[in-house]
């Protein structure tokens, strides 16, 4: 009788310690895009100064890290929320259900444009987005015209077009965990990439496939097409400069023949240091964004576990702050830092959306 109450006793004792555990963290915690990052960082800082509420911890891990880290499971031990500078993938929401993260509300908050960028005190670069590909692919099509694939030989952008200069070809990016490595090669390489057509119809072979039924041959043609378009050289042009903006500005002053690729937001900041490449004919501005004419832009989301509001203190009343006029709207605080701000109607949909928790849905 004793052993049997001791064991009762212990397993109460056990509970309510966890209990205590999963309640213990009175702070969110936010992981994942580096472009996202000085965008929630404000509105971090405004949710703590205005309300009850501590101030959220934000860390810049990168789209693709953070939503790793937000799909670990459910409890206190895990981030709350993870912003992202790309949709999250099917692939992520199936880990996430795989560790018991079923409910995850998506919250779309602006756009950004990807720029390819160099120090003001150098020439501005015209490029395509055929340049950029051919300067940065791991393989490329052969120069004889053949279609086949050859590994890059590429060491100049003149060597890539002759109307470009005999500057080395350095471009200082982010690594693949990051969304806007995710972005610049889905956009930009992927753009240029299909300027070639025996390439192109690779993507049209697999959704012929797909639609004949034979999913192991559309599967492998995609493959295959994604492994040419979005697969970065690894010989040196392209260097990896990590998930730190301000790290590739100071490299990028330092030597005035390297690019570098960051989001608009960080242009927009450091427009004293930094410009923007011209690409396809466009130069990446605010209204070239927002208007969809320039051509390497992408959205900006952030996700948040459902199960963890009402657990967490503020998460309700954070995800209320971001999606207010105040600051995601058409002149709201976060306009102010860079980031484009999504049409009067998407606006809208979004702030109900959210205000009703709705969940995500691919």
């Amino acid at each position: 009788m004793k052993k049997t109450l001791m064991t009762a006793t212990l397993a109460a004792a056990a509970l309510a310690g966890t209990q205590v555990a999963s309640a213990a963290r009175d702070y969110i915690t936010v992981v994942g895009s580096s472009t996202v990052y000085p965008f929630a960082t404000v509105v971090a800082e405004r949710f703590g100064k205005s309300t009850q509420f501590k101030t959220p911890k934000i860390e810049s891990t990168g789209s693709g890290g953070g939503l790793k880290l937000f799909c670990q499971g459910v409890g206190t031990q895990h981030p709350d929320v993870t912003n992202a500078s790309r949709r999250i993938k099917s692939s992520e929401v199936d880990l996430c259900a795989s560790n018991g993260v079923k409910d995850i509300v998506e919250v779309l908050i602006g756009y950004d444009g990807i720029v390819i960028g160099n120090a003001k005190a150098a020439d501005t670069m015209k490029l395509t987005r055929r340049d950029l590909f051919l300067a940065l692919a791991k393989e490329v099509p052969n120069p004889d015209g053949s279609e086949t694939l050859v590994a890059n030989p590429y060491k100049t952008w003149k060597d890539v077009n002759p109307a470009l200069p005999a500057k080395k070809i350095e471009v200082l990016g982010p690594p693949p965990t990051s969304g806007t490595r995710d972005a610049f090669a889905e956009l930009a390489m992927e753009g240029g990439c299909k300027k070639f057509g025996w390439i192109k119809d690779i993507k049209k072979q697999s959704k012929k496939a797909k639609k004949a039924g034979d999913k192991a041959k559309a599967k492998t043609l995609k493959k295959k097409y994604k492994a040419i378009c979005h697969s970065v050289r690894e010989d040196g042009p392209y260097i990896e400069a990590g998930e730190n903006d301000n790290l590739i500005v100071q490299k990028l002053n330092a030597n005035k023949n390297a690019l570098g690729i960051f989001g608009f937001s960080f242009l927009d900041q450091n427009s004293d240091m930094i410009q923007g490449s011209i690409v396809d004919g466009k130069e990446p501005t605010f209204e070239s964004i927002a208007d969809g004419s320039y051509p390497v832009s992408r959205p900006l989301y952030f996700y948040v576990k459902k199960a963890h509001i009402g657990v967490v203190p503020g998460i309700k009343e954070y995800l209320a702050e971001f999606t207010s006029e105040k600051a995601f709207g058409e002149e709201g605080y976060l306009t102010e830092k860079g980031m484009i701000p999504l049409g009067d109607s998407k606006r809208s949909q979004v702030a109900a959306d959210v205000k009703n928790l709705k969940n995500l849905s691919m």
